[in-house]
């Protein structure tokens, strides 16, 4: 780790410290909360847990435009929340839901 992110996670609040570890715990187990992968459910892709989202369709269409707001009115099992996880799960796993994009884009 080098020296200029210590720091900079050491001058992280405590509530944003947790959530620091609580992401990079995810991301090395893979268990991400609130996205789920089923084989034979979307292809397989990362999804919403309980719904039939995949991270892909939320983050094209933002990209597309839509709103937060828009979001939420299109997709009414979908909450603030899960919006967030989606969000963040996107973030972390940047290369995997930009191929998933480029591989139902081209479908």
């Amino acid at each position: 780790m080098t020296p200029h992110l210590e720091s900079e996670l050491l001058a992280l609040p405590a509530s944003e410290k947790a959530a620091v570890v609580q992401l990079l715990l995810q991301s090395l187990s893979g268990a991400w909360m609130g996205i789920e992968s089923t084989t034979g459910v979307c292809g397989g892709e990362a999804r919403l847990a309980g719904t039939r989202i995949p991270v892909w369709v939320l983050v094209q269409a933002r990209r597309l435009g839509s709103t937060e707001v828009e979001l939420l009115g299109n997709y009414p099992m979908l909450n603030a929340a899960k919006l967030a996880q989606a969000w963040t799960y996107a973030k972390v796993n940047a290369e995997e839901v930009e191929q998933s994009i480029q591989e139902n884009e081209a479908a």
